[in-house]
């Protein structure tokens, strides 16, 4: 008696017919999306990873936010920050900005969603601080509003997004904008994106010095840095 879970023969029926499996096709987009990252993205996170090991090893702050599977990638990366991402080294400063639940409704109930991710950044956000931002669409108001409010504080706007052309991107210093068609293949190229930012993040604490790492900025040349708060 075959299981009700066990879809292996649908799966040769599928294939025998000239159909595609699903997980197969889904595996090939992936793979599309991710020799796009290597490709096209690499140097770009690579400068990153340089910029912000000088941020926080300086006394700076990083802040992320997203909404649904974005806001808990978001939350990954700070994670990797404040713990470790693969060997031991100093816990850095990094908030995830939907996390604050108190903040979040009390702000969400005063001043509206879209304000949700904004004042927060108002308040948290320094000077030279980073803001990282991660939408598949790219066009999420409150996520708009955060950048804006960045760029009056003069933080740095990263923003991670789906396919150009989106407001979230254009808003941002720099943004990495995965071309692919489906949500969940956008996030989980994301997901691999956070993890070689970790890694360029953890080799430039590695190999190079805070001065030489912050020196100059490299989206937006040099800047001042402000004791943190």
């Amino acid at each position: 008696m075959r299981h009700s879970f066990d879809h292996s023969a649908d799966i040769r029926d599928a294939a025998a017919r000239g159909g595609t499996d699903p997980a197969s096709e889904h595996c090939r987009v992936l793979q599309s999306a991710l020799v796009e990252l290597r490709r096209e993205h690499a140097p770009l996170l690579t400068g990153w990873g340089r910029l912000l090991a000088g941020v926080l090893s300086g006394g700076g702050r990083l802040l992320a936010a997203g909404n649904g599977g974005s806001a808990a990638q978001a939350q990954h990366l700070t994670a990797e920050l404040v713990g470790r991402y693969r060997t031991d080294r100093p816990a850095y400063s990094a908030i995830s900005l939907h996390a604050e639940t108190s903040s979040v409704t009390a702000i969400g109930n005063d001043y509206g969603f879209d304000e949700l991710f904004a004042r927060q950044v108002t308040a948290h956000g320094r000077p030279g601080d980073v803001l990282v931002l991660m939408s598949t669409s790219g066009r999420s108001p409150n996520l708009l509003r955060a950048a804006d409010a960045a760029h009056a504080g003069d933080l740095v706007v990263w923003a991670m997004t789906g396919p150009r052309p989106n407001p979230l991107a254009t808003r941002a210093d720099a943004a990495l904008c995965v071309s692919a068609e489906h949500t969940a293949t956008v996030q989980e190229t994301h997901l691999v994106a956070l993890h070689l930012l970790c890694e360029a993040f953890d080799a430039a604490l590695a190999g190079a010095t805070t001065s030489e790492a912050i020196s100059v900025h490299p989206l937006r040349g040099p800047y001042d840095r402000v004791p943190p708060n």
